[in-house]
């Protein structure tokens, strides 16, 4: 059975890819768990320097695996939606992304939380939290109106707008647009292996230092978002939502 988490070790960068093409890398139960876990043993390895995120040349992750969310839905803090959540949070290594094609739902949100982000022109990025009935997680509500203002906010979050990877580097939320998927992995690999070089101490106390403002409310927020989205997974207009997106028929 193929791994649905790949990690990879060169030198001292560990790589997090998601290897699940047939599903379009959505992320299941257990491949939160695995991420998390990958997380927190890299932060607490003295050998690793940086992490790189990453998912194919073709697709970064349609989001979460509908199907599993539904059999399986997080029911409290410790679930491993939110686990993974509070690890690449408060991961103390820089931690790089590379995005191509889909960034759904949390493909997105997580990004903001990454210390460096590169994607392909025409990544496809959405975060259609309302569209299903549901609410903005990660932090995203708090976050995004800081980075965007609350009118663009409003536009990508309350009416769940998709846009591209040339518009988030202009944005702001991408240090790079590159022309296409393999330029952007290798452009967070080289990022990932510049910063790997550096002095570790010194580029983790910065860091922190890069994050401490509003941090403890930020971690309240992630909090107070999780606990509405549990909620918002029961309501009838989350049911029929996610019920309609299950029974839609797909493209052969």
């Amino acid at each position: 059975m193929t791994q649905a988490i790949v990690v990879e070790r060169d030198g001292a960068v560990l790589t997090l890819r998601l290897n699940r093409p047939d599903k379009k890398n959505a992320l299941t139960r257990e491949m939160y768990g695995q991420l998390a876990q990958a997380l927190e043993q890299a932060d607490a390895d003295a050998c690793v320097h940086a992490l790189l995120i990453c998912g194919t040349a073709e697709c970064f992750t349609s989001g979460n695996d509908i199907a599993d969310f539904l059999q399986q839905p997080p029911e409290d803090m410790s679930s491993p939606v939110f686990r993974f959540m509070r690890s690449l949070l408060e991961c103390r290594k820089p931690v790089v992304a590379a995005v191509a094609g889909a960034a759904v739902g949390i493909g997105t949100t997580l990004l903001l939380h990454c210390d460096l982000v590169y994607v392909s022109r025409d990544a496809r990025l959405r975060m259609p939290f309302v569209n299903l009935g549901l609410s903005p997680e990660f932090g995203s509500s708090l976050l995004l109106p800081q980075l965007l203002g609350p009118a663009r906010a409003a536009q990508l979050l309350l009416l769940g707008e998709g846009f591209s990877g040339e518009q988030a580097a202009a944005w702001g939320l991408a240090n790079a647009a590159l022309p296409e998927g393999v330029a952007t992995l290798e452009a967070a690999r080289d990022a990932a292996q510049r910063l790997a070089a550096l002095a570790p101490a010194a580029v983790q106390d910065s860091k922190r230092l890069l994050k401490a403002p509003g941090r403890e409310q930020l971690r309240q927020v992630i909090e107070d978002e999780g606990w509405l989205f549990i909620q918002r997974l029961s309501s009838s207009e989350a049911v029929a939502a996610l019920s309609g997106f299950m029974n839609k028929p797909r493209s052969p």
